[in-house]
């Protein structure tokens, strides 16, 4: 019997990162492990300091081959020539976010602990579904998205789905078999050794 492919990584920056720092960081963290995508989930809006930043992470990820997607800006992934958007509203925007970018652009959406929110987003055209947080974390109102959803949804549902948000080695490897990807970003960026942090998260899928 084949045994299901482990799930991949999808890694989330920091909400504030340091352009002396941080892209060093991160081609560290891609050259020591199998990154699938990378999510530029910058806080604030100025458009100036986010441009300088996905400029920055867009020439590490990109010369690694690895796709960067970028956090609700759908007109600032079109100019910074970006491979897509991750939707913070559940399907609400999907559709729009699809006809603006195109059919190539990976458009992500989150849609916290709701199948319904879910389902809607692959209708629209999403190339994802985020459920979470799956672990104790500062976001949102206390709901955690059980595992309960992630089973049903990889049984049921095509569209990829992304378990993130508190993540822990017991968490991991309780979702390993019901997910297609872990979406790890706090849980690394704040410790010293953020490829190490990785390391002993992935090691949990075994």
């Amino acid at each position: 019997m084949d045994t299901p492919e482990q799930p991949q990584i999808y890694l989330i920056t920091p909400p504030t990162i340091s352009l002396s720092t941080f892209p060093d960081q991160l081609a560290r963290v891609l050259d020591g492990a199998e990154i699938a995508c990378i999510r530029l989930a910058l806080a604030g809006g100025d458009e100036d300091a986010i441009a300088r930043a996905a400029d920055a992470c867009r020439e590490v990820a990109h010369a690694r081959d690895v796709a960067l997607v970028i956090s609700n800006h759908v007109l600032l992934a079109q100019r910074l020539g970006l491979d897509g958007v991750h939707l913070d509203d559940a399907a609400r925007s999907v559709r729009a976010a699809r006809k603006e970018l195109g059919a190539d652009a990976i458009v992500g959406s989150f849609c916290g602990s709701s199948s319904h929110d879910g389902m809607s987003a692959g209708e629209a055209g999403a190339e994802y579904v985020a459920f979470g947080p799956v672990g104790a974390s500062v976001l949102g109102d206390g709901t955690v998205a059980e595992r309960d959803l992630f089973q049903w949804w990889s049984e049921m549902i095509e569209v990829p789905v992304v378990a993130e948000g508190g993540l822990t080695p017991d968490l991991i490897r309780d979702l390993t078999p019901c997910t297609d990807f872990f979406g790890i970003g706090d849980e690394i960026w704040s410790q010293d050794d953020p490829l190490a942090s990785l390391k002993a998260l992935t090691d949990a899928m075994r």
